[in-house]
């Protein structure tokens, strides 16, 4: 029944669903793995490199982080051809709203103007989805940090940590149980609302480095992870407020996996 609905992303099939783009997000979960993770004084992204061949030439720019603006970036997973058209739209968003209104465009405004691109894709004829996921990482005054997540489908969501790409559940299940630390406070003054799960205090950007890599170790099938196999990306702040791009080095992603073996090794002995 399948077939006679999967050719055209602007047909249901029986069930309500649009088969052209689940497929798309198949091609996704078979992708590099990028991970995403909201900090107090920044935001982490990490990815793995796939390396297809040692006959390729070093990439002189990153394949997985682009710098959207001053204030965003995002990662991709997934088929870097169709992310550069969607970068490209991005940059030019962020540009013309600046230019109109004199100031950085707020980041979940820029999301949604990329996911509107997306989402027409899967309503007219003679088009397909595009066959990437993005994280997209931001700074604004009014909300601070932010994180969020987007699909083939045009749908986003904003999260405190998140997978996208090859095994994104089992990383999905690290972050649930690694990610932050319950603040303890007196059950007595708690509401029924607060009562109903304990609130989350965000990690350090370094705590979030090493959450990355030890995800990467859980999804990268039994790779060791060493900083050729992955990228690790950090915005923050400097002192005078403006948002700074920094992908660590070589040196800087081995002291982090470094730390995280040890450890590894430190709860493996307890």
């Amino acid at each position: 029944m399948a077939r006679r609905y999967d050719s055209s992303t602007t047909t249901f099939s029986p069930e309500g669903r649009l088969h052209q783009v689940e497929y798309a997000i198949e091609a996704i979960n078979n992708a590099g793995t990028s991970v995403g993770i909201l900090a107090k004084d920044g935001v982490v992204m990490a990815s793995e490199r796939k390396i297809t061949s040692g006959l390729l030439a070093p990439a002189r720019t990153s394949e997985k982080t682009y710098k959207l603006c001053s204030h965003a970036t995002c990662t991709v997973a997934g088929l870097t051809a169709d992310a550069n058209i969607l970068i490209d739209q991005a940059r030019l968003r962020a540009g013309r709203y600046e230019y109109q209104y004199q100031e950085p465009i707020p980041i979940e405004n820029l999301v949604e103007h990329v996911c509107n691109y997306k989402q027409a894709y899967t309503q007219y004829g003679g088009l397909r989805p595009f066959g990437v996921a993005f994280l997209f990482a931001g700074y604004d005054e009014t909300h601070g940090f932010q994180l969020y997540q987007s699909d083939p489908s045009g749908n986003y969501s904003g999260w405190k940590a998140t997978v996208i790409g090859a095994n994104n559940q089992a990383g999905k299940s690290l972050l649930k149980t690694d990610y932050g630390t319950k603040k303890k406070e007196d059950d007595e003054m708690k509401t029924e609302d607060e009562a109903a799960g304990p609130e989350i205090e965000m990690p350090n950007v370094a705590e979030a480095c090493r959450l990355a890599v030890k995800v990467l170790n859980k999804t990268m099938d039994g790779a060791v992870a060493s900083p050729e196999k992955l990228e690790l990306f950090v915005m923050s702040l400097d002192e005078d407020g403006k948002c700074v791009h920094k992908t660590l080095s070589e040196e800087e992603a081995k002291a982090v996996i470094a730390e995280v073996e040890a450890e590894t090794a430190a709860a493996g002995d307890t």
